[in-house]
C-alpha cells in the first residue's frame, strides 16, 4: 500500500511559491524507502534532494515492472496544457487510490525560467518539490552537460588549430557551443579573430544546452559505459574527404564521460503529496526525442506499481519520439496514454482567439462556447489517432481551470467518446491527488485493457521513407519534399550503415503542420525538410522542416526582470 498522502495545504496559500513553501517535505531517505532503495544506493544532495547511484538499478533487478504510463498533449498553445502538473496530480491520484506510483520528468532548462515559459515543477498542489531548487540548478547536471559539450567544441577548434588529423573542414564542422541562457545575440557569431594565436576564423553559433546531442545521449544512455560508447560517436563535422569525424576521434569522449559520470545519476525528489518523482535529463523536444531518461524510468518501474513520465509537446512531436526513438533504445513498452487538454486550448484551435504569449487570454476565449470546442475538437481527434497508431487508446484528461463551463467539459466528452475514448475532468492543480482520482482509475483501467503496442515504422525502413511515413501519418501531410542537399545526406548515410536509426523531425511545435499558424488539424500541405544531421551519439537521424530555433531569445519583459530576493532572503516572482 502507498503511504498515506497529506491533505493540500492550508487555502490562505495563492500561488505556486507559497504553496511549495508550506509544504512539509519528507527526509528523503523516506521517499527512496518508498521504492525499497538500500541507504548506499541513495546520495543525498540538500535538504529534500538525493542522486541515487546506478546501484539502485541492480538493487531492484527481479522485482516485477510496474505499469508504464506516458503523459502527452493535444498540439500546445501559448498558454501550454500542463502535461508537467497533470502527471504529478496523475501520481498522486494513483496514490490515493492506494497504489505505488513515481513521476519521471525532465529537468527544468534555466533559459524558459528566466524568460517567459517559467519553470516545469507542476503548478498549484500538484507540484514537485522543492520547486526553487529544481528550476534553479537542482544538482548541476545542465552544467555538466554544457562543460562535457563545450569541451567538445573547444577541442575541435583546437584539432582545426594544430591541423590534426583527420583534418576537419573548417566548413563542415557541425558542431556548436551551448549555453544555458536565453540569448538571441549567440546565434550568429564568429570565432577566433585576433591572430593567428586564437584559433581558426570562422563562423558558428550557440544553442541551448536542452538543445545539445549531449543531452539527448544523457536520456538515452542506459549504463556508464552505455555513455562513453556514445559519447564517442558524436559526430563533429566533416573532414575534406567528406567523412564524418566523431569525438573519439579528436580525443574528448573519454574527458566528457567524467565531466557527466554524475550527472547520469538521477535525482530523487517528492511530490507535494510525498510521491516519488525522478527527475533527470532535460532533452529540447524540437530536434531532440525530449523526453527524460530510460535510467530513472527503469528505476521508477521496478520500485512502483505505475511509473508516469512525460513527453515534450504534442503527441505528434514527443509522444512520437517517446514511441519510435526512447521505447526503441530502453526495450520498454508503454501500458497507457493520456492527452492532456484543455477547454481554451480546443476553443484556441477553432481559429477565433488570437493568443500572445505573455499576454492576458481574450475574454472572448473564455466565455461559454462549447460550439467552439467542437470546432477544435479536429486536433485532440487527430492526436487521439496518433497514439492509436501506435497500438494504444488513450485517456483524455481534461485539465480543469477557473472559469471553465459544464457544458463545455461536456463537449470534450462528447468528441472522445466519438471515438471510443474516455475523458475525465481533473482539479489536480486546486485539488491535489483528491482532484485526480477519476483521472487515475480510469488510467489505470487503461493498463490493464488489451493493446498492441507496435512501432511506427520497422528498423529496416530506409531512412527517407522513415520521414516520409511520419509526416503523412503522424502529421498528416501530402508527403515530403526533401532539399536535393538533404536526399543527398539521406542517402550516404545509409550507405554507410546508418539506415536503421529512427528519425526524428525538428519542426514547430504550434501546428501539427511546420506552419505554426495553421490550428486544428490543417490537410493539402507537404513538409519541406531543408536538411538532415546525423544524430549517431543519440542514435537518430533529425530533420530540420522549417526554421527551427535551438536558442531562444528574451521577449520585452522577461521573468528574469521580476524575479528577486526580498527583505527576509527569499525568492519572489518565480513560477
Amino acid at each position: 500500500m502507498a503511504p498515506q498522502a497529506t491533505e493540500p495545504a492550508p487555502i490562505g496559500a495563492t500561488d505556486n511559491l507559497s504553496i511549495a513553501r508550506a509544504a512539509r517535505l519528507w527526509p528523503i531517505e523516506e521517499i527512496a524507502h518508498q521504492l525499497g532503495l538500500p541507504g548506499e544506493a541513495v546520495e543525498p544532495y540538500g535538504r529534500g534532494i538525493a542522486k541515487l547511484d546506478l546501484s539502485a538499478m541492480a538493487a531492484r533487478n527481479g522485482h516485477p515492472r510496474g505499469r508504464y504510463v506516458v503523459v502527452t498533449s493535444m498540439t500546445p498553445t501559448p498558454p501550454g496544457e500542463g502535461k508537467t502538473t497533470t502527471a504529478i496530480g496523475l501520481v498522486q491520484g494513483l496514490q490515493r487510490l492506494g497504489h505505488t506510483a513515481t513521476v519521471a520528468l525532465r529537468q527544468p532548462s534555466m533559459g524558459p525560467t528566466l524568460g517567459l515559459k517559467g519553470g516545469a515543477t507542476g503548478g498549484g498542489y500538484s507540484q514537485v518539490l522543492p520547486m526553487e531548487r529544481i528550476n534553479l540548478h537542482l544538482t548541476g547536471d545542465l552544467h555538466a552537460v554544457g562543460a562535457a559539450h563545450n569541451l567538445l567544441a573547444a577541442m575541435v577548434d583546437n584539432h582545426l588549430h594544430h591541423r590534426l588529423t583527420p583534418e576537419l573542414d573548417p566548413r563542415e564542422i557541425h558542431w556548436q557551443r551551448v549555453i544555458d541562457l536565453n540569448d538571441r545575440a549567440l546565434r550568429h557569431i564568429v570565432l577566433g579573430l585576433g591572430g593567428p594565436g586564437d584559433g581558426m576564423p570562422r563562423q558558428a553559433s550557440f544553442e541551448i544546452t536542452a538543445a545539445s546531442e549531449v543531452m539527448a545521449v544523457l536520456a538515452l544512455a542506459d549504463s556508464l559505459a552505455d555513455l562513453r560508447q556514445r559519447l564517442g560517436r558524436l559526430v563533429v563535422g566533416l573532414d575534406r574527404e567528406g567523412e564524418a569525424v566523431t569525438a573519439e576521434q579528436v580525443g574528448a569522449a573519454g574527458a566528457m564521460t567524467v565531466l557527466l559520470k554524475e550527472a547520469l545519476k538521477p535525482n530523487l525528489l517528492q511530490t507535494l503529496e510525498h510521491a516519488p518523482a525522478l527527475i533527470h535529463a532535460g532533452p529540447f523536444g524540437n530536434i531532440a526525442h525530449g523526453n527524460s531518461s530510460i535510467i530513472a524510468d527503469h528505476i521508477g518501474l521496478c520500485a512502483s506499481d505505475f511509473l508516469v513520465t512525460e513527453a515534450g509537446f504534442g503527441a505528434d512531436m514527443g509522444a512520437e519520439r517517446f514511441f519510435n526513438i526512447k521505447c526503441r533504445a530502453s526495450g520498454l513498452t508503454p501500458d497507457a496514454a493520456v492527452i492532456v487538454v484543455t477547454v481554451r486550448a480546443l476553443k484556441y484551435h477553432s481559429g477565433r482567439h488570437p493568443v500572445v504569449a505573455g499576454q492576458s487570454l481574450p475574454a472572448s476565449l473564455l466565455a461559454e462556447h462549447p460550439e467552439e470546442v467542437h470546432e477544435g475538437g479536429a486536433n485532440l481527434l487527430k492526436q487521439i489517432d496518433n497514439v492509436r497508431a501506435h497500438g494504444l487508446t488513450p485517456v483524455v484528461a481534461i485539465n480543469a481551470f477557473p472559469g471553465d463551463h459544464p457544458s463545455e467539459y461536456a463537449a470534450i466528452r462528447d468528441l472522445a467518446a466519438s471515438v471510443g475514448v474516455r475523458a475525465e475532468v481533473s482539479t489536480h492543480v486546486s485539488d491535489g491527488g483528491n482532484g485526480a482520482l477519476a483521472l487515475a482509475e480510469a488510467v489505470a483501467e487503461a493498463t490493464e485493457a488489451d493493446r498492441n503496442f507496435d512501432f511506427l515504422y520497422p528498423d529496416e525502413l530506409p531512412l527517407a521513407a522513415k520521414i516520409e511515413r511520419v509526416a503523412t501519418r503522424i502529421y498528416g501531410a501530402d508527403g515530403v519534399d526533401f532539399a536535393p542537399q538533404a536526399r543527398e545526406r539521406l542517402n550516404t548515410w545509409q550507405r554507410q550503415g546508418h539506415g536503421s536509426l529512427p528519425v526524428c523531425i525538428a519542426k514547430t511545435h504550434l501546428s501539427l503542420s511546420s506552419d505554426p499558424t495553421r490550428l486544428g488539424a490543417p490537410g493539402g500541405w507537404r513538409l519541406p525538410v531543408r536538411e538532415v544531421r546525423l544524430s549517431a551519439g543519440a542514435g537518430f537521424v533529425y530533420a530540420l522542416a522549417g526554421d527551427i530555433r535551438t536558442l531562444p531569445g528574451f521577449s520585452t519583459s522577461p521573468a528574469a526582470t521580476r524575479i528577486d530576493i526580498d527583505a527576509n532572503g527569499e525568492t519572489v516572482n518565480l513560477y
